[in-house]
C-alpha cells in the first residue's frame, strides 16, 4: 500500500499527516519550526519527527520513511537555494516541496478560483483563477509579511521604543512593554536576538487591548492586509479566504471589503494533494 506523508510547516511548528491512496488519513504528528529559509537543519529535524510520529501512528513503526511519497508545503521555500539543500537532506521516495502558500491555496481552495490571505507568523497571499496560481507577499518578517503576528509584535516594540523618544504618546501597553523587557536597553536585546515567532508571540497582546497604541496597530496593519488583497483582485471580485492564527481577526475586521468565504480544507491538506501530485 502506498502512502502519503503531507507537512505543513511554518515560522512557529509543523503538522505532519500520514494518508493512504484515498486520502484517509491515519496518523499525525507535530513538531517545531518548519521555515527553511532561517535554519535549513532545524526544519529538516523537525520535519523528520513529526513525519515519524505520524508514521507511527498509522503504522505503529516509524521505520519506512523512505518508502513515503512527500509533499511538503514550507515557509521559506521560495528563498534561494533552501529547498534543494532540505531535499538533499530527506529520505523520502518521492518528494515535492513549494512554499506553504502553495499548500494553504490547494487546500482552501481546492479547485475553485479566489484568493486566500494567509496571516500567521507571518503572512503571504495568492490568488488562483483557473488553475493557476499568483502569489505576492511571503518576503519574511525584515522585508515583507504585512500583518502577520511577527510584524504586529516588531510593531509594538518599535511603538514603545518611539514612545520613549517623544515621537508618540506613552500609553500604559507600551509602558508595560517597556518595564517587561527591562527598558529600552532590554528591548534593543530582545530583537538582537529575537526569531520572527518570538515577536509574533506579542501580538496576543495587540490584539486583546483597548490601548491606543494597539488600536492603531490592528488599523494600520489591517489597511495593509486590504491592499495585499487588492493587488490580487480581479474584475468581478473574486471571493476570499483567510486563514492562519490571525486569519479570523481579519476577516471581522475586512468582511465588508469582500465576499469572504471559509476554507474548504487546511494547509496540511493541501500538502497531501501535492504528495498525490508528486507520486
Amino acid at each position: 500500500m502506498t502512502l502519503f506523508l503531507g507537512i505543513d510547516g511554518g515560522g512557529t511548528g509543523c503538522r505532519a499527516a500520514v494518508a493512504d491512496g484515498s486520502g484517509r488519513i491515519l496518523g499525525r504528528g507535530r513538531a517545531g519550526p518548519a521555515n527553511i529559509a532561517s535554519d535549513v537543519a532545524g526544519a529538516r529535524d523537525n520535519i523528520l519527527s513529526a513525519a515519524r510520529e505520524a508514521l507511527t501512528a498509522a503504522t505503529g513503526s516509524d521505520l519506512g520513511l523512505s518508502r513515503l511519497t512527500a509533499g511538503l508545503a514550507l515557509a521559506g521555500a521560495n528563498a534561494a537555494g533552501a529547498a534543494g539543500a532540505l531535499r538533499a537532506a530527506l529520505p523520502f521516495s518521492r518528494l515535492r516541496i513549494e512554499t506553504d502558500a502553495f499548500g494553504a491555496v490547494k487546500g482552501a481552495l481546492g479547485d475553485r478560483d479566489g484568493i486566500v490571505a494567509a496571516i500567521g507568523t507571518g503572512s503571504v497571499f495568492a490568488a488562483q483563477v483557473g488553475g493557476q496560481l499568483r502569489q505576492i507577499g511571503g518576503w519574511g518578517l525584515v522585508l515583507g509579511d504585512e500583518g502577520s503576528g511577527a510584524r504586529l509584535g516588531r510593531g509594538l516594540l518599535a511603538a514603545a521604543l518611539g514612545a520613549v523618544d517623544g515621537f508618540r504618546a506613552m500609553t500604559p501597553l507600551l509602558r508595560a512593554m517597556l518595564d517587561e523587557h527591562g527598558g529600552p536597553e532590554g528591548v534593543i536585546a530582545f530583537s538582537l536576538a529575537a526569531r520572527p515567532a518570538d515577536f509574533a508571540a506579542l501580538a496576543p497582546r495587540v490584539l486583546t487591548s483597548d490601548d491606543g497604541a494597539a488600536r492603531a496597530l490592528l488599523a494600520d496593519a489591517a489597511k495593509d492586509v486590504a491592499a495585499s488583497v487588492a493587488v490580487l483582485q480581479r474584475d468581478p471580485p473574486l471571493p476570499v479566504t483567510f486563514i492562519g492564527g490571525l486569519g479570523p481577526t481579519y476577516a471581522a475586521i475586512l468582511a465588508r471589503h469582500w465576499i469572504i468565504l471559509p476554507a474548504q480544507g487546511s494547509a496540511l491538506d493541501g500538502a497531501l494533494m501535492l504528495a498525490r501530485e508528486a507520486a
